[in-house]
């Protein structure tokens, strides 16, 4: 799937239950490619989310600040792979990514993530530490005849170093990657039809708030009240 990276490009993210991924990834198998190494198709991820003590990356979302950053190490459990990543928000709505392989051994940056991470958050890359982790599996495809990457990331759960846990199996989250928001697109036509709403949600914010208080969680309760209507339509599929 070269070619399809995007490390700069629009995001788009859609929020449903769990219960509903079949349905709507059958109704567009013939207009995309899914990635399949030796014969899987379902691929476990994890993230840890690296923060400031003060939550600076996590109060920059809160206030909806156009210019942002994000750093996480991303690992690819299925083939071992580990980056460390950078995600800047730009003024234009668009997501730039930069990142190099790097292990993350449950602790603070090493040299080579310190010397990659100044070059892009200059002020705060020697104070940032683990703020959380997530796990999730991942469905990933891309357009046969439509320049799109799209991800599904179900059986999601966060912890922090407190070794607090919770689990979200009702959720299932989408992201559409594309170098614009115009064009021709059979998944958002698809998800018109089934009247799945685009909505934007950070993992980060999302699962920090749920585990411990966080500075200005009240803005994020929307998104709370998200969740519990996408797990009461949950029940309702499964029943």
């Amino acid at each position: 799937m070269d070619g399809y990276e995007f490390m700069n490009r629009t995001d788009t993210k859609f929020v449903f239950p769990s219960k509903r991924l079949p349905v709507l990834l059958s109704r567009i198998s013939t207009e995309y490619r899914i990635l399949e190494i030796s014969h899987k198709r379902d691929f476990p991820y994890s993230s840890t989310y690296m923060d400031t003590p003060e939550h600076l990356f996590f109060c920059q979302h809160m206030r909806g600040i156009p210019k942002r950053y994000k750093v996480r190490y991303r690992v690819y459990e299925t083939t071992g792979q580990s980056y460390l990543e950078v995600k800047y928000r730009s003024i234009k709505d668009r997501t730039i990514k930069w990142r190099i392989k790097n292990e993350f051994n449950n602790s603070n940056p090493d040299e080579k993530a310190l010397n990659f991470l100044s070059s892009y958050i200059q002020d705060v890359a020697y104070s940032i530490e683990p703020a959380l982790t997530n796990r999730f599996q991942r469905i990933t495809l891309v357009g046969i005849n439509t320049k799109e990457r799209i991800t599904f990331d179900h059986n999601i759960l966060f912890s922090d170093k407190g070794n607090s846990l919770i689990e979200l199996p009702y959720l299932a989250i989408a992201e559409l990657k594309r170098e614009g928001h115009s064009g021709q697109s059979p998944f958002l036509s698809t998800l018109k039809e089934m009247m799945i709403r685009s909505s934007g949600f950070s993992k980060y914010c999302v699962g920090s708030a749920l585990l411990k208080a966080m500075p200005k969680a009240n803005l994020i309760k929307p998104k709370m009240l998200l969740l519990q209507k996408i797990q009461n339509e949950n029940v309702i599929h499964t029943a």
